[in-house]
């Protein structure tokens, strides 16, 4: 008897000092009030973000979605017309939004190289690096205990779809998943076939989840294609082309998943990623995102 309870208390030792090794299991977030949204200052990058703790949060790292605005939108105007708000202290996540670094009409425009903004200006070198500031957003919420690392996502409208996909072409390493909004891109056009992407414009180092939201009467991003010179090729050929990258062997399925609501869905996909395309109809270029939807999506994903 006397060896196995000094058996037992050598195994709770172990434990402890193993606990103690591994340090603190959660980590309070140092900024933001929990149920407000507010203005911070993301260390040194000299740009702001209004960002929201969740309502309740709790002494833990949680989830992170990065929302991106409109072409010639701000951080302030996205906020109003996703409603996430809401939808992160439902669900229990960090939600915070930016100004983009070019200006552009009343607001601002992100920069994505080689697609010009809404006024025509084509990113050079002197312009702000968005994609950087959003990598150093991440490291920095996840430097002040708030955010998990391996829960981080990407959603915007229109010009702020087509940053988010620009994002999962060329960051997917930071984020588990993606949700463009009337804005889901796969590269630049292809040149010489504009109805096609450039393979070379979107090579992701990893497979990336994408669900992308659209109206079916949206004439800026129409879903068939045409508009503005950088957008040429069609939604479903942007969900061919993720479904490539991500090697899915199956679809696409069109699926009802409510009324006025319907789906192209490509699974069998590797590292157990999915692609789906989400089409409201009778919208047009609004923020046609089911939030829930939209969440609940995210929260099947992490890195």
């Amino acid at each position: 008897m006397e060896t196995k309870n000094l058996a037992r208390l050598g195994a709770v030792l172990v434990a402890l000092f193993a606990l103690a090794a591994a340090g603190p299991a959660t980590a309070a977030c140092r900024v933001g009030k929990p149920g407000a949204t507010q203005d911070v200052l993301v260390g040194n990058t000299g740009r702001t973000l209004l960002l929201h703790v969740p309502a309740g949060s709790a002494d833990e790292r949680l989830p992170l979605v990065l929302l991106f605005h409109g072409s010639g939108g701000s951080a302030r105007a996205i906020l109003k017309t996703s409603g996430l708000e809401p939808a992160a202290d439902r669900h229990g996540f960090i939600l915070a939004a930016a100004d983009a670094g070019i200006r552009a009409e009343d607001g601002f425009a992100w920069n994505i190289p080689g697609v010009p903004t809404v006024t025509g200006h084509l990113p050079t070198k002197n312009d702000p690096d968005d994609v950087a500031f959003a990598l150093a957003t991440i490291d920095w919420l996840a430097a002040q205990g708030c955010a998990d690392p391996a829960r981080v996502y990407a959603t915007g409208l229109s010009g702020g779809g087509r940053m988010t996909s620009w994002l999962g072409c060329v960051a997917a390493d930071r984020f588990a998943a993606i949700a463009p909004v009337v804005g889901l891109r796969a590269g630049n056009p292809l040149a010489g076939d504009p109805r096609r992407p450039d393979p070379a414009t979107c090579q992701p180092s990893r497979p990336v989840p994408v669900l992308a939201f659209a109206g079916d009467k949206d004439q800026t991003n129409p879903i068939e294609g045409g508009g503005a010179p950088y957008w040429q090729y069609p939604m479903s050929a942007a969900l061919a082309r993720w479904a490539a990258l991500d090697g899915c062997t199956k679809g696409p399925v069109a699926v009802a998943v409510a009324p006025g609501r319907n789906e192209q869905r490509y699974g069998a996909c590797r590292e157990g990623t999915e692609v789906v395309g989400d089409v409201l109809s009778g919208a047009g270029h609004v923020w046609t995102a089911d939030n829930d939807a939209l969440w609940a999506f995210f929260a099947r994903h992490r890195r």
